[in-house]
Formats: C-alpha cells, sequence, structure tokens
C-alpha cells in the first residue's frame, strides 16, 4: 500500500469544507435540495430539522463497506477522511446563510461553490461519500466521468425531494447540480494539459531523433499502411505536454511540409514520466 501523503489529506479537508460551505450558505439557504446522501439530509433538515452533517455520516456507514472491498484500503482512507470532513463542515457551517433573491443566481452560487468543492476531493483521491463512493467505482472500472455519474444518479434524489419542495425548487436544484458536475469535471482536468500525436512522414526516423533530442519525449514507431496505396510506413507516436505542442508542430513541419499529423487531447496518461489524471 502506498504511503499515505499529508498533502493529499489536507486537500481533500479543503475541498470537502468548501462543498460543506457551499451547502449551507446557498442551498439549505435558499431551500435548494442536493443529490445524493447529502440531498436526503437537506430534506431531512428543511422537514425535520435534523443535522445534515450526522444524517450524512450515519447513512454513509454501509457504503463505506462497498468502498473497502472494491476500492482498497487506501481509498477507503480518504473516503473516510472526506466523509468524516464533509459531514464535519456540515454541521460546524449549520449558522452560515446567504440567502439570494434571484433563484438562478443561487442555483448558480450553489453548483459552483460545492461543485468546487467535491472536485478538489476528487482530484486527490478522496470522496465524500454517497454517491461519490459509486461515482469512483465507476470510473476506475469503467472510466466513466465522475460529474456526469453523480449527476445522472442525484436525478433520483431530486425526483423524491419533490414530496418536499415546489416544482420551482427542484427545477433550481437541477441548475445546480448540472453546473456542480461541470465545474467536477473542470477540476479534475485543470492542470492537466497532455497532448498526443500521431505523425506520418518520410522522414519519421529524422522526426523521432529530433523529439527524443530536443523535447526530450519517448517516440512510439507504429506499423502503417495507407488504405489507398497500399504503401507500408512508419507512424509516431508521441505524447507531450500542452507548452510543447507548438514545438512539437514547428520541430516536425521543420523536416517535412508534407507531413501528416494531428495533435490532440490526451484524457489520461500513464506510465514513466507522467502522472496519472484524477
Amino acid at each position: 500500500m502506498k504511503l499515505i501523503k499529508l498533502p493529499d489529506m489536507a486537500a481533500i479537508a479543503a475541498g470537502a469544507f468548501i462543498a460543506g460551505i457551499g451547502i449551507n450558505a446557498f442551498n439549505i439557504a435558499n431551500r435548494l435540495a442536493e443529490g445524493g446522501v447529502a440531498g436526503a439530509a437537506i430534506i431531512l433538515k428543511l422537514s425535520m430539522g435534523w443535522d445534515p452533517g450526522l444524517v450524512t455520516f450515519l447513512v454513509n456507514l454501509p457504503l463505506l463497506a462497498l468502498s473497502w472491498r472494491l476500492l482498497g484500503r487506501q481509498p477507503l482512507l480518504f473516503t473516510l477522511w472526506g466523509t468524516f470532513c464533509f459531514s464535519a463542515a456540515l454541521s460546524a457551517f449549520g449558522w452560515l446563510r446567504y440567502p439570494v433573491e434571484d433563484p438562478l443566481v443561487a442555483a448558480l452560487l450553489a453548483g459552483c461553490v460545492a461543485g468546487t468543492g467535491y472536485g478538489i476531493v476528487f482530484r486527490f483521491g478522496g470522496t465524500t461519500g454517497g454517491v461519490d463512493i459509486i461515482a469512483r467505482i465507476l470510473r476506475k472500472y469503467r472510466g466513466w466521468r465522475i460529474g456526469r455519474i453523480i449527476f445522472a444518479g442525484d436525478i433520483l434524489v431530486i425526483g423524491a425531494s419533490l414530496l418536499f419542495l415546489d416544482t420551482k425548487q427542484a427545477v433550481y436544484t437541477l441548475v445546480a447540480l448540472f453546473v456542480g458536475a461541470r465545474i467536477v469535471d473542470l477540476v479534475l482536468q485543470a492542470g492537466y494539459s497532455m497532448r498526443a500525436a500521431i505523425i506520418i512522414s518520410e522522414q519519421h526516423e529524422k522526426i523521432a531523433a529530433s523529439i527524443m533530442a530536443e523535447l526530450e519525449r519517448g517516440v512510439t514507431l507504429l506499423e502503417s499502411r495507407g488504405a489507398y496505396t497500399g504503401k507500408p510506413g512508419k507512424a509516431l507516436y508521441v505524447v507531450v505536454n500542452a507548452a510543447e505542442a507548438v514545438r512539437l508542430r514547428n520541430l516536425v513541419l521543420s523536416f517535412d511540409r508534407d507531413a501528416f499529423f494531428s495533435i490532440f487531447d490526451a484524457g489520461q496518461v500513464i506510465g514513466k514520466g507522467f502522472g496519472i489524471s484524477q
């Protein structure tokens, strides 16, 4: 098992507290629900006055067993930590209210603040429990985007919230959830700007040598064959960061103005010299 990194734990705590602050300040203050377990806790808070932090923690206990089995020991520790910090923030900042006259503005603020907090938690390997655990499992085993998984799952909770909220509040809650899901994806991708390139050129040997020498990036030679001509050849595959993409383009063109190449976003790069996109 990898060693637990204190900076990661601190980042998860910060993200959980941001999310808790956002829910208290904007969701509860403006009678907007939320998805997942937090949404159920908000409903109970608005309808019965129950402490949302305590409800969130207790409901999450069964899901932690699922996290232990499918995500492993370290992710479970991060989940425990994230769930504890999130529950603590919901309770500690229960006094914080920021009512807004325009419900659309309230929904946008709720989505942005809570989404930022959730995104930070996910980026550093944690969760805040509930649907988040299921989202991380599906991301790990299926590669699905966390923000979209949460949004889809939360629709069910919003449907149930119609028993306690009016239609207008439910609709603005959906707006907050949609914005939050997009913010989660943006936070997860922030700072991760790798580019992959496939280059087809008769000067592939010179180009490969120059990439390795000037950009200090590894290059993979791929066997290729033109579908129309049937002519065999070599294609180069290389991954660079965003700042190096322009240098790569100019380097290729300096050897072969007729080269065919494509540079595109690399959603995830795992291997020597590269980190892992959260």
